[in-house]
């Protein structure tokens, strides 16, 4: 789960991570209010989607009277930002964070990542901020430092202080700079979240190191205990079908192709993804109805899926171990007289109850396309979809 900006830094402030002062603002006039109240000649007019880039997009400006803080707010709300990360089709600006303006002397990047390779927390950090860390990485290597964190000890100070020394901070600023960044790394562990990065680290002509930027992302399975987190989920900022499938407890993910794939199992879903692509075909979801699914749930995947107005055919590949291929089927065939099913339907079923699964498909009156196997179903429903 992802959330804006100025909740980020909100969270962050509990643990004594150093962030601006700033107001979130949802409309022009507020926007005003709030910068009347910050109380600084210089303000910050910053879009709030959940998505990087936003500068270059033009979803920050920096004010310098009432007067500009009118115009830029007016301009950015209502605006569709395209960025590198929200997709040719953008996101538009509900909501707006109004910060003091800081003396930047210079900018950093720190970010805490899940490293899979090592199993292992790592702080990552650099002395180009400002930068898509991922272009520095490209061109520049050389200049991200990494520290792995042992999970029984935490961030030690050796570590942070290092990495402060290897990207420069001054060094009057070190010992800022490690309790900056102990205090995000427990802030890290102890909300759960998958990133934490701030790009830009900056440090400010009266000698503070501050988070002028704050990406948090957290791990959704872990949201069950925290419920203040859960509170700042911001479903404007999220896909309408991902919304729904998260109420049924649903592993879905929106993508730009038009099979749409209905699976048992998140390996199995990747799989069938991979050979659909394999064949010339271009899956619209990632769906995974999980192993102890009802007819209702199936049901309403399949509604999730037929809502989509790109799939122009279904893919349904199960492999009944713990799932049973006869409930898939009278979910299938529920949804399918339900919403009245005129796209092409591909059904792979094997496994627990297959027979009396493929009995309730071959009955039901449906134009159903059997499949033997995941190869045979992803060449027949590409075939169709083409």
């Amino acid at each position: 789960m992802n959330i804006h900006e100025y909740q980020g830094k909100e969270v962050l402030k509990q643990y004594g991570v150093a962030v601006p002062e700033g107001k979130v603002a949802f409309t022009v006039d507020e926007a005003v209010e709030a910068a009347q109240a910050l109380g600084t000649p210089v303000v910050v007019v910053k879009a709030q989607i959940h998505a990087g880039g936003r500068g270059k997009a033009g979803g920050v400006k920096v004010a310098k009277s009432l007067d500009e803080v009118r115009q830029y707010a007016g301009d950015i709300l209502g605006k569709t930002l395209v960025t590198h990360q929200t997709g040719t089709e953008g996101k538009e600006v509900k909501r707006l964070l109004i910060e003091q303006g800081c003396d930047i002397k210079k900018e950093y990047y720190v970010g805490v990542v899940v490293d899979r390779g090592t199993g292992r927390v790592v702080m990552m950090a650099s002395e180009e901020g400002g930068t898509e860390i991922e272009e520095v990485a490209a061109h520049s290597p050389e200049k991200i430092f990494k520290e792995v964190i042992d999970p029984a000890v935490g961030l030690q100070p050796f570590q942070a202080r290092k990495l402060a020394y290897a990207i420069n901070i001054p060094k009057e600023l070190v010992n800022k700079a490690v309790q900056f960044m102990t205090a995000l790394y427990t802030a890290f562990v102890d909300k759960d979240c998958s990133i934490a990065e701030i790009n830009p680290l900056v440090v400010t002509g009266d000698g503070n190191v501050m988070a002028l930027d704050a990406k948090l992302n957290f791990d959704s399975n872990a949201l069950y205990r925290h419920a203040d987190i859960l509170e700042l989920r911001d479903l404007d900022e999220e896909d309408e079908k991902e919304i729904q499938a998260s109420k049924f407890d649903l592993s879905y993910i929106a993508l730009d192709g038009n099979i749409g794939c209905m699976v048992n199992g998140a390996g199995l879903a990747m799989a069938t993804m991979d050979i659909i692509k394999y064949y010339g075909g271009d899956p619209a979801n990632f769906l995974d109805v999980g192993g102890g699914a009802t007819k209702e749930k199936v049901t309403e995947a399949f509604k999730i899926i037929l809502s989509d107005e790109q799939v122009k055919g279904i893919f349904v590949n199960i492999f009944g171990g713990i799932m049973r291929c006869d409930v898939i089927a009278e979910g299938v065939v529920a949804a399918a007289k339900e919403l009245g099913l005129s796209r092409p339907l591909v059904v792979r079923l094997e496994g627990t109850n297959v027979d009396l699964g493929k009995k309730i498909l071959n009955e039901s009156g449906l134009n159903i396309v059997a499949a033997d196997s995941m190869a045979d179903g992803a060449q027949k429903i590409v075939e169709l979809v083409k």
